[in-house]
C-alpha cells in the first residue's frame, strides 16, 4: 500500500510541475509555435495561446482522430482554411477560421 501511495504522490508531483511549467522550461518547438500564434493572431494572442495550449500543448504534430495540429482542426476546416506541417501555416489557417467564425472561439472545444 505504501508503494502505491508513493507512486501516486510522485505522479501527482510530476503532473503539477508539468502543468505549471515556466516559460524557461518550454521546448524550442513550443517557443516557435507561441511566436507564430502571437504574430498571427495579434490582439487575440493570449486567447489563441490559451486555446492552442489546451488543444495541442503547442505541438504542430498533435492529433486526435481527424483533428490535427496546434488548433486541432478537423478535416473539413483544414480543407476550407488550409493546413500545413508548420506552426506559421497552422496559425494562419486557424486565424482564417477564427475570423470566419465572427472572431469567436466556438469552433474549438477549448475556450480562452
Amino acid at each position: 500500500m505504501r508503494y502505491a501511495t508513493a507512486i501516486l504522490l510522485a505522479a501527482l508531483a510530476f503532473a503539477t510541475q508539468a502543468a505549471s511549467a515556466s516559460p524557461d522550461s518550454y521546448r524550442p518547438y513550443q517557443i516557435r509555435a507561441r511566436t507564430a500564434i502571437c504574430k498571427t493572431f495579434g490582439g487575440y494572442c493570449q486567447e489563441a495561446l490559451s486555446v492552442s495550449w489546451c488543444e495541442s500543448r503547442w505541438t504542430v504534430t498533435a492529433h486526435n482522430g481527424q483533428y490535427l495540429g496546434l488548433f486541432q482542426m478537423g478535416s473539413y476546416a483544414r480543407s476550407k482554411y488550409g493546413h500545413s506541417n508548420g506552426a506559421w501555416g497552422q496559425s494562419r489557417a486557424a486565424r482564417r477560421y477564427f475570423i470566419d467564425s465572427g472572431r469567436d472561439w466556438s469552433p474549438w472545444s477549448c475556450k480562452p
